[in-house]
C-alpha cells in the first residue's frame, strides 16, 4: 500500500503518518527502541499483577475489604500499629490507617480498577471516534457536516467538567467502574474521530480505493478491507497515547470523589483519603501515588515508541538529537 498522509485541519500542524507497512518492520523498530522495550515490560508485570490480584492476595492471606481493628492504635487517631505502617509477614505492605485493611490488597485490587477502567474507555473511545470519523469521511456533504459538527462538540465540551455533572446525577446503585469507563469514552472520543475522518479522507483519493470501487465494491466492503487497515498506524499511535490519559482522569475523578466508591479501591479512591495521613502514614499517600506515576510514565514511553516504530522518519520525542544522528547515519 503507498504511503498516505494525515490530513490535518488544523492550519500549520504537520501530523502525517504512513501506513503500517508490515508488523515485521514494526517490531524490528520497536525493539530497537530500548526505553520503548523496558516500558513495554513494566507495563506488562503492572497488568499480570492486577489480572493476578486475587492469586496474590490469597498468597498473603488478605483481602481488600476486611477491617482488622486490632492493629489500628485508637489512642494515636488511627495510626497502624508498628513500624513502617504494620509492615510484616501478614501485610506485605502495611494496614491502611483507621480501618486497617491491608494496603498491599487494597492497591492490587486498585490497580485491577485504574487499569481496567482506562482500557475499556479507550476502546470505546476508539470504536466510536473511528465510526463517526469513517462515516462522515465516507457519506454526503449533509452527513459529512452533521457528523463533523457533532464532533467539533464533542471536542469543546470540558472532560472533567461534564464528568463530574454526568456522574453526579447518575443513581449510586450503577456500578461505577463501568460507569466512569463510560462517561470518559463517551465524552472523549472527538479527537480519535478527527484523526479517522482526517486519514479517511486521505486514503479515498488513492489509487487502489477507486480501483476498488470501480470494481463494484460496496462503501462498507471498501471501507473495511481498504480503509480501515491504513487507519491502523494513526489510530494506534492515539490509543497507545489515550490510555494514561485515561489512568490519570479516572484518578482524578475518584480523588474528587466522584468516581469509584469505597469500598471497591482503586488508586484514585485511595489517594482521597490518604491526603491527610501523609505525616503520620507516609506509604499510604506514596504507594498508590507511584503506583499511578509508574503506570502513567511506562505508558508514555510505550506509547511514544508505538508512534516512532510505526512512522520510522519521525525522531522520537523522548530523545534529543535523534533526527541529527538518523541524518548522520543517512
Amino acid at each position: 500500500m503507498s504511503e498516505a498522509l494525515l490530513a490535518s485541519e488544523t492550519a500549520g500542524t504537520d501530523t502525517s503518518v504512513p501506513a503500517v507497512s508490515g508488523a515485521r518492520p514494526f517490531w524490528r523498530r520497536l525493539r530497537e527502541q530500548r526505553a520503548a522495550l523496558v516500558a513495554a515490560a513494566v507495563v506488562a508485570l503492572l497488568l499480570l499483577v492486577a489480572l493476578a490480584a486475587p492469586l496474590l492476595t490469597a498468597l498473603e492471606g488478605q483481602d481488600p475489604t476486611t477491617y482488622h481493628p486490632s492493629l489500628i492504635d485508637s489512642a494515636r487517631g488511627g495510626v497502624p500499629v508498628g513500624s513502617f505502617g504494620g509492615i510484616g509477614a501478614d501485610h506485605w505492605l502495611g494496614v491502611e490507617p483507621q480501618t486497617g485493611r491491608d494496603l498491599f490488597a487494597r492497591l492490587v485490587y486498585g490497580g485491577r480498577v485504574s487499569l481496567g477502567v482506562a482500557l475499556a474507555a479507550t476502546v470505546v473511545q476508539v470504536v466510536l471516534g473511528v465510526t463517526i470519523g469513517v462515516a462522515s469521511a465516507l457519506g454526503n456533504r449533509w452527513v459529512d457536516q452533521l457528523l463533523s459538527r457533532v464532533t467539533d462538540i464533542i471536542i469543546a465540551m470540558p472532560l472533567m467538567v461534564m464528568s463530574l455533572a454526568l456522574l453526579a446525577i447518575v443513581p449510586s446503585s450503577f456500578p461505577r467502574p463501568v460507569l466512569v469507563t463510560l462517561v470518559i469514552g463517551l465524552i472523549a472520543w472527538g479527537n480519535i474521530g478527527k484523526i479517522a475522518r482526517a486519514q479517511t479522507l486521505t486514503l479515498k483519493g488513492l489509487d487502489y480505493v477507486s480501483a476498488a470501487r470501480l470494481s463494484g465494491w460496496n462503501t462498507w466492503r471498501i471501507a473495511r478491507r481498504e480503509l480501515l487497515p491504513g487507519l491502523a498506524a494513526p489510530v494506534i499511535t492515539y490509543a497507545a497515547l489515550l490510555v494514561p490519559i485515561n489512568i490519570s482522569t479516572e484518578a482524578a475523578l475518584s480523588f474528587l470523589g466522584v468516581g469509584v466508591k469505597p469500598p471497591t479501591p482503586s488508586w484514585g479512591q485511595m489517594l482521597t483519603a490518604a491526603d491527610v495521613w501523609y505525616q503520620a502514614a507516609p506509604q499510604y499517600l506514596l504507594l498508590p501515588a507511584g503506583a499511578l506515576f509508574v503506570t502513567v510514565l511506562a505508558l508514555t514511553v510505550l506509547g511514544d515508541g508505538v508512534r516512532t516504530a510505526l512512522d520510522p522518519r519521525a525522531a522520537s520525542r523522548l530523545r534529543a538529537g535523534t533526527g541529527r544522528k538518523r541524518e548522520e547515519k543517512a
